[in-house]
């Protein structure tokens, strides 16, 4: 959504989700950001989109962690208080949005993989697109999720679920296969992932074996 200017930013700031809800385990955070609203206040426009897809990564001991990596330069924003932004740069082209959850030093944090924006054709299906459509990048690293210029808010409706594994995940072997990618049963704004790159990819190979067989 690209609002006007002229929208009534200090209401919407009065209703932004505080620490509290960011505050739980990414699994319960993934889920309840689905249809929750993301601002982002820049200098010409107030963006506003409502999250459609996400991803839960849960700390050192998921193998599709950064957190596993230790707290280093790239991965320290991951360690930091929840609500805070942790972005970075995926095949040295595509900015990617998180936003961590639990508690500091947890290395919990839910990557956005998918939202609509309102009053704008720009596509947000899928991490890069939606970090590109919302102005994001690396220099939001570490920026708080709490602030004027960037907030959540609470859905305007509740959305139905639907539950699958994560995708581009297939080396952390069976933590690939944990149930922690969340999306809108409805669509919009889904990303739209070929099945070999779910999970391991065994509904993939699997629909490959029936091609082959016919």
């Amino acid at each position: 959504m690209t609002a006007p200017v002229s929208i009534d930013l200090s209401l919407l700031r009065a209703q932004m989700l505080t620490e509290e809800f960011f505050a739980r385990d990414a699994r319960v955070v993934g889920r309840a950001l689905v249809g929750t609203r993301l601002v982002h206040v820049t200098d010409d426009r107030v963006q506003i989109a409502r999250i459609a897809e996400t991803e839960a990564y849960r700390g050192p001991k998921d193998r599709a962690c950064h957190a596993r990596f230790g707290d280093t330069p790239r991965t320290h924003a991951i360690f930091g208080s929840p609500g805070t932004a942790y972005c970075f740069l995926v095949y040295g082209m595509h900015d990617c949005f998180n936003v961590v959850t639990r508690a500091k030093g947890s290395g919990h944090a839910v990557l956005l993989r998918g939202a609509v924006l309102v009053e704008s054709t720009a596509r947000a299906d899928g991490p890069g697109r939606l970090a590109r459509a919302m102005g994001f990048s690396r220099g939001d690293n570490g920026r708080s999720c709490m602030s004027e210029s960037l907030f959540f808010l609470a859905p305007e409706r509740r959305p139905r679920v639907k539950v699958s594994a994560r995708v581009g995940v297939a080396y952390a072997e069976e933590d690939a296969d944990l149930p922690l990618r969340f999306f809108d049963a409805e669509g919009d704004g889904v990303s739209r992932p070929p099945p070999s790159q779910v999970g391991r990819g065994q509904v993939g190979r699997g629909v490959l074996q029936r091609v082959r067989k016919t």
